[in-house]
């Protein structure tokens, strides 16, 4: 059952961004619907690059694209700090990235998955599959 997730997405806690079908994305998780939230694009220094405005989002998973980022040789190397607010109260915010699977060790008490860009990860740290 585990080999069929070699060659899939999945998303796992973490901030960096992934290039998909060309564009530059992150993802994130809301606890409850917000009425702003804000993401920030930083370099892979924690500078500063672009702040995308989504208004209001609804709760769950969501993707945010960055197409100013395409250009961007380094692009997946970016990250993404994201915060949202309802009024002004603050909602928990989990940001989350996409990585490939290379292989599956099921092996020991638990399943791990060997991802493209994080290593070695126990499959209960996986937040959804794409």
């Amino acid at each position: 059952q585990g080999a069929s997730l070699v060659g899939k997405d999945v998303l796992l806690k973490g901030d960096r961004m992934a290039v998909v079908d060309g564009v530059p994305q992150g993802s994130f998780e809301l606890a409850s619907a917000a009425g702003r939230v804000k993401v920030e694009v930083l370099s892979p220094a924690g500078l500063l690059v672009d702040t995308i405005n989504l208004g209001a989002v609804t709760a769950g998973l969501h993707d945010v694209a960055w197409p100013a980022g395409a250009a961007k040789t380094d692009a997946a190397n970016h990250r993404i700090r994201v915060t949202a607010t309802s009024g002004s109260t603050d909602i928990p915010v989990t940001t989350l990235m996409r990585d490939r699977v290379d292989a599956v060790n099921t092996g020991g008490a638990s399943m791990t998955l060997e991802l493209e860009r994080s290593g070695r990860v126990p499959y209960a740290g996986i937040t959804a599959l794409d």
